[in-house]
């Protein structure tokens, strides 16, 4: 669903009808005290709550979401245009967060021995408090909940504002936490505008701040968070790299790069969007890799069959196009697609980009959609070099000889490298990236620790 902001309210459109699902006003300024004194009158509460409490609620959780995954699913399809069987697998991957999260992350918030002698020192692990999180629409469950989720666990109070296009997802989520017992004001959502935000930010109850999204929001956000003094986490763009070696298996090559960079119509982040050839095998990957795309499902996000749905806004769309007439202009070649869909939908067709250059709008912006831009490279130090070749650095795939791809992925500028498959985010690794990609990590033990105040606690020193 797209959203179309007016001074006082979002309208939210379905992307593969435009038809107008619903508006909303943005928070007024009443609106916006009751949440930040709810979610900090809610932190003094749940941030005492005993650890293997809060573990509970997180169990309770995923049951919520499991009663309620079909209405979860449809909801993203319907507001931002996802595949329905996408929609069902981002679903079932939140609920298998909190069940990680719940069996896991007692053990990393237990206090931890320190090299001081006799055991006189330790690291206890506090919560911050209220922390805001400003999240996007490309996956309207999974970006707020492996986020939220540790951010709980480790006795946060979490206060959402989401994507104005994702209005049901949002409330959906807001009554999970309901569902499972959570203390009022522990979990909140609230429609800010921009305005809105800068006062959350601002506010001394508001103890640090999340931002995925955008480089351009990660500016003001950081810029404003800096100010503040206040803790920041920024995941934001990327353009990846998925470097094939003359060494890949043509085959898997193909089919990880098909499923990494069209999933979720290519909205993703850290989707495969560079695509960095060796010479040697440059023609013979381009022909599969161009026919696999072809057999691609293009239609209605709610058939079964679909794998290509529209894109989540129409402003979107039209960035996208303006990116791939650029490129063309600057001399790259379209061997597929290329093209706005006709129909009332939202629709792009997918895309492949071939001799792609290093100076061209391709390789140098994030494509954030269905697109393809294919580079060759002369060997594999130039396909290190060209990967390196970017203002992003969020991550990387390489496909190819194992101990050959180990030595390039210790020179890779990029949060994660994923060799022999394309990348992902899973709770059981760290997830973030460099240079205008942000700062910080999500997930894992790092994740966690992100929004803790890492205590000492020293007896007896002398």
């Amino acid at each position: 669903m797209t959203a179309i902001n007016s001074d006082s309210q979002t309208r939210a459109i379905n992307p593969a009808t435009g038809a107008v699902l619903s508006s909303r006003p943005y928070a007024s300024q009443a609106h916006i005290e009751q949440a930040i004194a709810q979610a900090f009158g809610a932190s003094k509460v749940w941030g005492n709550t005993p650890l293997a409490q809060r573990a509970a609620a997180i169990i309770r959780l995923a049951s919520a979401l499991e009663s309620q995954a079909q209405a979860l699913a449809q909801a993203i399809t319907r507001e931002m245009g996802k595949p329905i069987r996408q929609a069902r697998a981002e679903v079932a991957k939140c609920i298998n967060l909190c069940h990680w999260y719940a069996e896991h992350g007692p053990v990393m918030l237990a206090n931890q021995p320190t090299q001081v002698p006799d055991q006189q020192a330790e690291i206890a692990f506090r919560p911050l408090g209220v922390i805001l999180a400003v999240m996007p629409w490309n996956f309207p469950l999974w970006q707020v909940l492996r986020g939220a989720v540790p951010m709980l666990l480790s006795g946060n109070t979490y206060l959402l504002k989401h994507a104005p296009n994702v209005p049901a997802c949002a409330g959906l989520l807001a009554q999970a936490f309901i569902d499972a017992d959570f203390p009022v004001g522990a979990f909140a959502e609230i429609n800010a505008s921009n305005d809105g935000v800068s006062t959350l930010i601002a506010d001394q109850r508001v103890a640090a701040v999340a931002l995925t999204g955008s480089a351009r929001a990660g500016e003001a956000i950081g810029a404003q968070a800096g100010k503040a003094l206040k803790k920041c986490v920024l995941e934001l763009g990327g353009s990846d790299p998925f470097i094939v070696l003359n060494s890949a298996n043509l085959d898997d090559a193909v089919s990880a790069g098909v499923a990494g960079r069209f999933q979720n119509t290519g909205q993703v982040c850290a989707a495969a969007k560079r695509f960095i050839v060796e010479a040697g095998i440059a023609e013979a990957f381009i022909e599969k890799f161009v026919a696999a795309t072809r057999n691609l499902v293009v239609g209605n996000p709610e058939d079964e069959q679909t794998d290509i749905g529209p894109m989540a806004r129409f402003d979107l769309r039209d960035e996208l196009h303006r990116q791939v007439e650029n490129t063309l202009n600057q001399g790259a070649t379209c061997v597929l697609g290329g093209e706005k869909l006709p129909g009332e939908g939202n629709y792009y067709a997918p895309t492949i980009l071939t001799g792609v250059t290093p100076e061209m709008t391709a390789f140098q912006e994030e494509m954030f959609g269905p697109v393809a831009a294919v580079t060759i490279a002369r060997d594999a130090e130039h396909a290190l070099e060209l990967a390196n070749l970017s203002q992003y650095g969020l991550s990387a795939t390489i496909y190819g000889d194992e101990q050959q791809a180990l030595q390039m992925a210790e020179k890779l500028e990029c949060g994660g490298v994923f060799i022999n498959g394309y990348s992902a985010s899973d709770p059981r690794v760290p997830f973030g990236g460099v240079k205008r990609s942000g700062f910080g990590r999500e997930l894992s033990h790092f994740g966690l620790y992100e929004f803790c105040n890492i205590q000492t606690v020293w007896k007896n020193r002398h």
